[in-house]
């Protein structure tokens, strides 16, 4: 189950890196809840879509460095580049904890800081 659950974290990034949000959205539950921590919580999957639609207005490059399964968790852990309101790419190291349910992305706990320079 946990590298079945690495997978599908990897198959859902690489729908995100494609700008397929949709296509990422089909691996979350109906009810998914991201947390960022220090920031906001999105409920749903249309808080997602919205977030999505507005952040990621050029989809965002990543940079997995480490997996991290157990149980029903996949931990994250890299870099992640996003263009700012500007245009500038951004870079952040980022540590993302999942829980799957029923073999979809249910809730993210998500710990992002921008990089240093």
């Amino acid at each position: 189950m946990t590298e079945n659950n690495k997978q599908i974290l990897e198959q859902a990034n690489a729908a995100i890196t494609k700008g397929d949000y949709e296509g990422f959205l089909s691996f979350c539950t109906a009810d998914t809840r991201w947390t960022f921590v220090g920031e906001q919580t999105l409920q749903g999957k249309q808080a997602v879509r919205e977030y999505m639609a507005k952040v990621y207005v050029e989809p965002p490059k990543f940079r997995v460095e480490r997996l991290i399964a157990e149980d029903d968790f996949v931990t994250a852990l890299g870099q992640i580049s996003l263009k700012d309101e500007e245009g500038k790419m951004v870079d952040y190291a980022y540590c993302d904890v999942w829980q799957f349910l029923d073999g979809k992305l249910h809730k993210l706990k998500a710990f992002v800081i921008a990089a240093k320079t």
